[in-house]
């Protein structure tokens, strides 16, 4: 069968296996202890960021409080899904919200913070409660990360998660989760959180961020160093393996303290399989996490993160990567010289066998860009894989920044929000509330510093005043996605706002790091425009209660639309149909899919869209309908703010509602319900959701929209090495 069989391809001489079949998705806990798995491909898992951002595009209350809707006083909601799925990844400011409510399947956990039972005088080593479900160093307060609570504890749930705010004073917040193809190969089954502690060999293994992780002295593991002299232009050689199918696990260098200001701007450049271009091409400060190497207080960790470490010894600085990085022929290392030439520059480079197939796992990647001069009313660009090392088609996960974000001790900047876009959404899947936030930090990290295994600050003066020198103004934090990874399937653009509205001046560069292969994991099949008589009729279209087309003159949601007068995003126009019935369609689809993922284009004015979905053969000439599941999309383009002035303030009801009506939205139907199939026939049934958006308010008009359906298939990358 050809969904089953493996195959070889022959590369010079080498053979290395070709595997028809999508690797196993580690989830839960196994992200963690099977993160040697960090580079291979999650074909039908898709990552989402959700938050309190401001959904006008501005930055009101420093993209607080901004509910979805408020079911109390005391239960106002954030995040609202339906099916399986996992909370990777939780931030709020400080203990602001506390209690949370976490909803897993319909049961209410109640998860705090100490400093919740006296908001007014903040508790001193803080935690989580119930401490043994939220313990370090998956879980911190404020207390470390210098201005946030953070949790990369994975919650999982199989019907659905709410997640709600007791309070709403400053209540900051974003959240990472994944939902998964039904029927995709998964580690584990995913199971209901139910508050218990999470496993002890994964907090052990965590705990070790700052040493040694990588593999040694194992079957096949191989070391190779040396010293080399760095000239100040140009191309140093330091490492090359031209023997086939490996896994770099472990890259280090040291260089002596006094050269390691000057080593910070020296080019660290990778190549893979003897690509036209490097993949690896940044400055070794940056790569490594720390922006810069200068050390203001004699730290001995500049950067203690899982990936990258920046260790300060009496006379030297080491400098160590454990991004597991493969390749299927060669690869080869130098370093560029950045104007100052550096001596004494000792190196490490640690491989492991590669046996699995050419398209199972992605290139390694950091993508260096320098934005000396942010362009006002846009997003910074870090990554647009449509225009990286040739463009194309790229398939592979983001797995997270390192950036500097002012050479100059401004930290206002930092009010930026992230914005991710994957495979074709013009909907940022990820939408976060500001830069710091990103980073792991809140209220930019009150100006002091500090390191996580995930996230940190490691550079950078309280303000320019009291930096010590001109190094010492250059402010840099990192974020690096291991559970919380996101996929992709044919691109990623990862943009970042520069200041609260995109009006920041300050000079930024960034690192972002990605996994990718140069092939599809997801391929466009179809695309159903409603409205459109012809496409209607060639997709055999059916919903007779449906509303006549109307025309929607909106945006999406790409930040403010303008700035000091003039409009960066115009409004555009497109049409589409509501039903409050149900509504039926064909779509083609690739018959070797692994599932597929129907995207929609809706207007979003409709809150609360809810729908059942069944799935029949597109070809049958009478549809036996199997139930995928439930389409469901929480809110509306008006949400609810409420942010008290005081910490214990009551709640408001503050109706906002945005110009932003398109939204793109996504849903994954089961692999036993499209594969083996060249067509389906999906039906949508509305159910409506007769939530207000708070108690006593009006009940808006409940309808499904729909005004583009968009059919993508997941499959094998189709991906040979030349």
């Amino acid at each position: 069968m050809l969904l089953a069989m493996r195959f070889l391809v022959c590369l010079l001489g080498l053979c290395a296996v070709v595997a028809a079949q999508p690797p196993v998705i580690p989830v839960g806990m196994d992200a963690y202890r099977q993160w040697a798995r960090w580079a291979y491909q999650r074909i039908g898992a898709r990552a989402y960021m959700r938050s309190t951002y401001d959904r006008s595009g501005g930055n009101e209350r420093a993209d607080a409080s901004h509910f979805l809707y408020q079911e109390a006083d005391d239960f106002n909601v954030s995040l609202d899904l339906e099916g399986p799925g996992i909370l990777y990844f939780v931030r709020y400011n400080h203990w602001h919200g506390s209690p949370w409510h976490y909803e897993v399947d319909h049961v209410d956990h109640v998860v705090q913070e100490t400093t919740t039972a006296d908001p007014l005088h903040p508790a001193q080593g803080s935690t989580f409660l119930p401490v043994l479900s939220f313990p370090k160093p998956l879980a911190w307060t404020w207390a470390d990360t210098k201005g946030a609570d953070l949790s990369w504890i994975p919650i999982g749930f199989a019907q659905s998660l709410r997640m709600a705010y007791s309070r709403t004073f400053y209540g900051t917040g974003y959240y990472i989760y994944d939902q998964f193809v039904p029927g995709a190969k998964l580690s584990r089954p995913i199971t209901p959180w139910n508050a218990e502690p999470p496993d002890a060999d994964v907090l052990q293994l965590v705990g070790l961020a700052g040493s040694d992780l990588a593999p040694a002295g194992t079957d096949g593991i191989q070391e190779r160093s040396g010293k080399v002299h760095v000239v100040a232009s140009g191309a140093v050689p330091v490492w090359s393996e031209p023997r086939g199918a490996q896994m770099v696990r472990a890259i280090e260098f040291s260089v002596p303290r006094a050269q390691a200001l000057d080593f910070s701007s020296v080019r660290l450049r990778v190549t893979w399989d003897g690509r036209a271009e490097p993949s690896v091409d940044a400055p070794i400060g940056l790569f490594f996490g720390a922006g810069v190497l200068y050390n203001r207080d004699n730290r001995e960790y500049l950067v203690k993160s899982f990936p990258m470490v920046v260790r300060y010894g009496a006379d030297r600085v080491y400098l160590s990567c454990y991004f597991p990085m493969p390749f299927f022929r060669s690869a080869r290392l130098e370093l560029v010289g950045a104007g100052v030439a550096v001596g004494d520059v000792e190196w490490k480079v640690r491989t492991a066998p590669y046996r699995d197939g050419l398209n199972q796992v992605g290139y390694f990647h950091a993508t260096y860009k320098d934005h000396a001069t942010p362009e006002p009313g846009r997003d910074l660009v870090l990554l647009d894989t449509t225009k990286t090392e040739g463009g194309g088609n790229w398939s592979g996960s983001f797995v997270g920044t390192s950036f500097i974000f002012s050479h100059a001790a401004v930290l206002n900047t930092l009010e930026g929000d992230p914005r991710f876009f994957f495979d074709d959404s013009r909907t940022p899947q990820a939408q976060g509330t500001g830069t710091e936030e990103w980073g792991g930090g809140g209220d930019y990290w009150g100006g002091e510093n500090m390191t996580l295994p995930f996230a940190g600050h490691p550079a950078g003066a309280k303000s320019a005043q009291a930096a010590v020198g001109e190094e010492d103004k250059i402010e840099s934090a990192y974020r690096f996605l291991l559970a919380d990874l996101m996929p992709f399937g044919r691109n990623a653009r990862i943009q970042l706002e520069h200041g609260g509205v995109n009006e920041s001046t300050q000079h930024y560069e960034t690192v972002a790091y990605w996994y990718g292969l140069p092939a599809a994991s997801l391929v466009q099949t179809d695309e159903l425009i409603v409205g459109n008589e012809a496409s209607e009729r060639l997709h055999r279209y059916a919903s007779p209660e449906a509303s006549a087309p109307y025309e929607i003159t909106s945006r999406y949601e790409w930040g403010p639309d303008t700035l000091q007068g003039q409009e960066i995003f115009a409004a555009e126009t497109d049409r589409g149909r509501t039903t409050k019935t149900a509504s039926e369609f064909t779509v083609k689809i690739d018959p070797h899919n692994f599932g597929v993922m129907l995207r929609r284009k809706l207007d979003y004015s409709f809150p609360n869209q809810r729908a059942e979905v069944f799935v029949a053969d597109g070809n049958a000439a009478r549809p036996d309908w199997k139930p995928a599941g439930v389409w469901y999309l929480a809110g509306s383009n008006t949400a609810v703010f409420s942010n008290p002035s005081g910490e214990l303030g009551a709640t408001q009801h503050v109706v906002q509602t945005s110009n932003r009506r398109f939204r793109d939205d996504e849903y994954l139907l089961p692999v036993a319900l499209t594969q083996g199939r060249k067509s389906i026939r999906v039906r949508v049934k509305f159910t409506p959701v007769a939530r207000p958006l708070y108690p006593g308010v009006p009940m808006p008009d409940l309808a499904w929209s729909e005004m583009r359906y968009t059919a993508y298939s997941f499959v094998i990358p189709g991906f040979r090495r030349r």
